[in-house]
């Protein structure tokens, strides 16, 4: 194990307005949340991997995949508008007590993500573990759109949203290369966890790759996700 005892959390609630019952919905063969818990249990650095949710269905499915689901997720952490904080706070605290431990820090893997490998996992937690961080995020680089091209409009005239382009250059020389969270990984310290913050002062990066870094909000995502997996294979995906 590195470094110290990890709990991994993956929050799935039964409501989705966007795509209902978003968490099970078969990509590749399998529920939505199959690939989140079995890349998590794939890796040797996570102490406990729990799911937590509201829906009975979600529960069945998660204890079948050998997720852990000690306790069910209250209603007012399972709302349309509930944030992740207070769900991984909730986590936490019922883990260490039924598991009668402590743990060093939270991982969250949202269901959402489901092209992340054991790889990501691990070297995350290694990125975490060997330095100072208050916390290790993952991220994706920007390929196709920099910073600097991004505009809005005031007065009915277009300007620079926060930074000026430079007139005439290719949009691979715009310095520095800039970087989007992905929502693959997130890795907290439990002291910064419980202060009331995912991210903390001290934040670390984890790059993954485009074609792991799959966000599944909508159907579109849903067809993107299916096609990458036809396309480059779930050994990829293990060992990125």
């Amino acid at each position: 194990m590195v470094g110290g005892k990890t709990l991994c959390v993956i929050p799935a609630r039964g409501g989705s307005k966007g795509i209902p019952h978003k968490n099970i919905r078969i990509l590749g063969g399998k529920p939505l949340i199959a690939w989140s818990i079995e890349v998590a249990l794939m890796a040797s650095s996570l102490s406990d991997v729990v799911v937590s949710t509201d829906d009975p269905e979600i529960a069945r499915i998660a204890k079948e995949l050998g997720a852990q689901v000690p306790f069910m997720r209250p209603d007012d952490l399972a709302a349309d508008s509930s944030p992740t904080l207070p769900v991984l706070q909730h986590a936490l605290a019922q883990m260490e007590n039924l598991n009668q431990t402590k743990y060093d820090a939270v991982l969250l893997l949202e269901p959402t993500s489901p092209l992340r490998s054991v790889d990501d996992i691990e070297n995350a937690i290694k990125i975490f573990y060997n330095t100072d961080a208050d916390s290790v995020i993952s991220v994706c680089k920007l390929t196709h759109t920099h910073p600097m091209q991004i505009k809005k409009i005031v007065d009915d005239e277009l300007v620079p949203f926060a930074m000026n382009e430079p007139e005439g250059i290719r949009r691979q020389d715009l310095k520095p290369d800039a970087y989007i969270r992905n929502g693959a990984i997130y890795i907290t310290r439990k002291n910064i966890l419980l202060s009331g913050s995912i991210r903390g002062k001290k934040c670390r990066p984890h790059i993954m790759s485009p074609e792991r870094s799959v966000n599944i909000d909508d159907e579109i995502d849903f067809l993107f996700a299916e096609t990458l997996l036809q396309h480059i294979g779930r050994s990829l995906l293990e060992y990125g």
